[in-house]
């Protein structure tokens, strides 16, 4: 929940996005929001844009990201950058999971919480 000291990962369910992607909105405020996203072999994250910074750290899996029209494979350990407004999308090459850190959080996503 907003502003929670801790967030215990147990305690949060997974909310299916569908297509093989499900995630769990972590912890967050007003200013900052960590989200773990889980994605099946195949499952797509539909090319979109916002108006929030995101930092995405891979930490399972692999995954070819589009940036702003540039495409890369990322892996375990590997970190992306997307400014407001920014398109970025991604295919799941293999099973895995990503951190997404938004600033400031995603309003749109605990809404009806």
């Amino acid at each position: 929940m907003k502003n929670d000291k801790y967030t215990f990962f147990d305690e949060i369910p997974f909310e299916d996005l569908g297509g093989g992607v499900r995630r769990k909105i972590l912890a967050y405020g007003d200013d900052i929001m960590q989200v773990y996203v889980q994605f099946e072999t195949g499952a797509i994250g539909a090319m979109h844009t916002h108006p929030h910074t995101q930092l995405t750290y891979v930490l399972e899996g692999e995954f070819e990201f589009t940036i702003d029209g540039e495409k890369k494979i990322v892996r375990k350990g590997d970190t992306l950058l997307k400014l407001p407004n920014m398109p970025h999308g991604c295919v799941c090459l293999k099973a895995g999971v990503l951190l997404d850190t938004f600033t400031p959080m995603r309003e749109d996503f605990v809404k009806g919480k």
